[in-house]
């Protein structure tokens, strides 16, 4: 029985295999593949651990775990490669024109130019 109640003691990880929090990434982990940021995600998801506990963990923001989230949520697990994280985050501004506005509130560039 879970000594954490309401949470489980190990979860369906992304590849299949069971997730533990004994088997999750290494706290001091710097060098977020995929496969890690997946597994913080399911882990989050299904109630391994929490938010909180996943932020101070890893040191890392609410906001970088729910886009990675978002990421997988829209295009899988592809979605978190580095590389296509910038392709995303550049497409989802294009679609907002908000973005064209610097800090000022003058836009610099239109969606058009």
């Amino acid at each position: 029985m879970s000594e954490r109640p309401g949470r489980s003691d190990s979860v369906i990880g992304p590849a299949g295999q069971p997730l533990t929090v004994d088997n999750l990434p290494p706290r001091d982990t710097v060098r977020w593949v995929i496969r890690r940021k997946a597994e913080v995600v399911t882990a989050v998801r299904n109630g391994l651990i929490s938010m909180d506990d996943a932020c101070e963990r890893y040191g890392l923001s609410v906001e970088e775990i729910l886009d990675w989230e978002r990421l997988v949520n829209a295009y899988g697990l592809r979605g978190l490669r580095a590389t296509r994280t910038q392709k995303y985050r550049h497409s989802e501004r294009d679609d907002n024109p908000t973005h064209w506005l610097s800090q000022d509130g003058i836009g610099h560039g239109t969606a058009d130019s």
